[in-house]
């Protein structure tokens, strides 16, 4: 066979490779342009974004007529570019579903199809499957690449505990046949009556039994319960940014909440605002983090007694049982995605580190509001290596945010594309920045 006709065949299959992953060559050849103001982000040097879409359009209203934006959460991104959105219950009367997405040869994403799973968060595309999370179960889809959806799911956990705080779910595979879900705790501190100022929690907390932890499941066996599950860490508050790394399972936590309008004699309102750290944990069978006992400190990098369990803001007490995180963000940024970043588009500061999306906090009032933002957190060796990075801001406007709508957009989801650049997602309109690394 000549050299010319072999150069001919190779062509052709890929060619017909992309076709069949409705991916074309320009897309795989032609890195997209970036947006001269990088989509509203502030990134660093080297770097640039553009939106991939301005908001997931899922439709019009059936009343009004008015478009229907999709409230985006986690993402994933298949090898050939397809892109899985999980989406909750926004605005409009849109119920939640899961967006399937295709890049043009701009990068820019269209909607395809619209999965009316329900009010989702966690999304994951695992061994020929695509798992997502709604607030009670965890289905799964066969996925053909290029291909559209079909069929009725598969269900994989159903009946979790109906709650009404903290009911979003994330997932993670440990790519030994197993699948972990965050199961949030409905509770601020576990007092009786939630939220109730100088009222002592409960001890020992009855929530931990059903809520708090992190659960593992057999990821091929269909409609198993809670009690068909492991109880794989426990004292968590809410951690749906969870993601499997390096035989552990990593989760970054949403602290405690209202310090100062609880116990207002012992915690000052900048206190509240500055004091219970959004902790980075590495979990492993049994890991026991201290909810409610305990908060960690992120100034004093302590962990300390909460004040419902007889803490002043200085007393560690039983929280020396407990284990440690391995980094801490500031409070109240509130961490809803996380992922390790694996490719080699970005500088090698970046490989094996992890990108974790805050959506911003909305009770450091009379403050304002902080932390929407893309934070990077370096490893080294397998390990945290010093403090965490603001990797993009932006998001919430140029003004300040004194409560949690005014900011224009909440980053939700991260997630790597097939040729190492991140996606980032956004849950007040759906909208989707795509970032890149230019300077080589």
């Amino acid at each position: 066979m000549t050299a010319k006709v072999t150069k001919h065949l190779r062509a052709a299959v890929f060619a017909a490779t992309c076709a069949a992953a409705s991916f074309s060559v320009a897309n795989l050849e032609a890195a997209p342009a970036c947006d001269p103001t990088n989509g509203g982000l502030k990134l660093p040097s080297g770097f640039c974004a553009f939106l991939a879409t301005d908001g997931i359009d899922v439709g019009k209203n059936a009343t009004s007529g008015a478009t229907m934006y999709g409230s985006a959460r986690h993402l994933a991104v298949a090898p050939n570019g397809d892109v899985f959105v999980a989406l909750q219950r926004g605005r409009g009367g849109f119920g939640g579903g899961i967006a399937a997405m295709t890049p043009d040869a701009n990068g820019h994403l269209t909607v395809k199809q619209i999965i009316p799973a329900g009010n989702s968060t966690g999304i994951e595309l695992h061994n020929g499957y695509l798992y997502v999370a709604t607030v009670t179960t965890v289905v799964r889809y066969k996925y053909t690449p290029g291909k559209e959806i079909t069929g009725d799911p598969e269900t994989i956990v159903t009946a979790l505990p109906e709650q009404r705080m903290h009911e979003d779910k994330g997932i993670t595979f440990d790519g030994k046949g197993s699948l972990y879900i965050n199961v949030g705790a409905p509770s601020n501190a576990c007092q009786a009556q939630d939220r109730r100022a100088k009222v002592p929690g409960q001890d020992p907390c009855p929530l931990l039994e059903q809520y708090a932890g992190i659960w593992k499941f057999d990821e091929n066996k269909l409609n198993q319960k809670q009690t068909d599950g492991v109880r794989f860490a426990t004292g968590l508050r809410q951690m749906p940014a969870i993601a499997w790394h390096d035989g552990a399972v990593y989760i970054t936590m949403n602290s405690r909440d209202q310090l100062d309008t609880m116990w207002g004699e012992a915690f000052s309102a900048q206190e509240n605002a500055d004091r219970p750290a959004e902790p980075m944990y590495r979990a492993e069978m049994g890991s026991n983090f201290g909810w409610p006992y305990c908060f960690f400190d992120y100034g004093q990098q302590k962990l300390l007694l909460n004040p419902e369990y007889g803490g002043d803001g200085k007393t560690q007490g039983r929280c020396t049982e407990f284990k440690l995180p391995v980094a801490t963000f500031p409070a109240h940024w509130a961490p809803v995605d996380m992922t390790f970043y694996n490719g080699k588009q970005f500088p090698v500061h970046y490989k094996d580190g992890a990108f974790v999306a805050f959506h911003g906090s909305w009770n450091r009032s009379p403050l304002p509001q902080d932390g929407f933002v893309v934070a990077f957190q370096p490893f080294v060796n397998g390990k945290p290596s010093g403090k965490h990075e603001v990797f993009a801001d932006g998001f919430a406007g140029t003004e300040p945010v004194t409560g949690r709508t005014q900011a224009q957009s909440r980053p939700d989801g991260v997630a790597e594309a097939p040729d190492g650049s991140l996606y980032i997602t956004d849950s007040q309109k759906g909208r989707i920045w795509r970032v890149m690394y230019t300077s080589k």
